[in-house]
């Protein structure tokens, strides 16, 4: 069991070498052999992030098959379902670290801005469900003056759903209270550059 800090540090590690150009020159390689890998997983790091394919959480953090527990949704948003995930991994394997991990310009939060200010008639109930994840953590800022600078709004919106999420994880889920209460999980915030490539960690214990 690696403990969160330890964890921490070995993604913003792999950050550095993926934003650096420095990381290995097969990414999905590991360092475990395929056959222990056949016979069980033992992940240091669980990953919830945004379906965006410019940002698997693999790549962006240079480590290699069995290393992280990835679950990805659109806009990062935390459903029962990713809820369940992140239990089982935290409890099947005693992963300590969870790291919530939006991005720059996210397609999901910008259409749900839009669909605050312009509602669309007969919207798929299926894309309506990921808007309402996302509303009430960006809607609060529509009447603020963010709301003049589109460039602004989306930047804090981002953020904002992105501490929603790891709320939400820390305090909705019984078994995860737990788990920070007396097993050490750490759960974090996270935001991807798509222009810089640099992971900037937020709500997290320092370098």
């Amino acid at each position: 069991m690696i403990p969160a800090r330890e964890a921490l540090d070995r993604l913003r590690e792999g950050n550095r070498r993926f934003a650096s150009h420095e990381r290995d020159s097969d990414p999905f390689l590991s360092h475990t052999p395929l056959a222990d890998l056949a016979a069980g997983q033992n992940p240091f790091a669980i990953v919830l992030g945004c379906s965006d394919s410019r940002v698997p959480a693999e790549i962006v953090f240079d480590q290699g098959l069995g290393d992280l527990f990835v679950i990805r949704v659109a806009g990062n948003i935390v459903a029962p379902s990713q809820v369940g995930s992140v239990e089982f991994a935290a409890a099947k394997f005693g992963t300590q670290l969870v790291v919530v991990l939006g991005h720059s310009d996210c397609g999901a939060i910008v259409a749900t801005l839009e669909e605050l200010q312009q509602p669309t008639e007969n919207q798929s109930v299926n894309l309506r469900a990921i808007v309402d994840r996302v509303r009430p953590s960006v809607e609060a800022l529509l009447a603020t003056d963010l709301a003049q600078d589109l460039g602004e709004l989306v930047k804090a919106a981002v953020r904002a759903n992105i501490l929603a999420s790891v709320g939400h994880l820390r305090h909705a889920s019984p078994v995860l209270e737990q788990l920070i209460q007396n097993e050490g999980l750490l759960i974090v915030g996270a935001e991807y550059s798509l222009e810089t490539g640099i992971v900037e960690f937020f709500d997290a214990p320092p370098d």
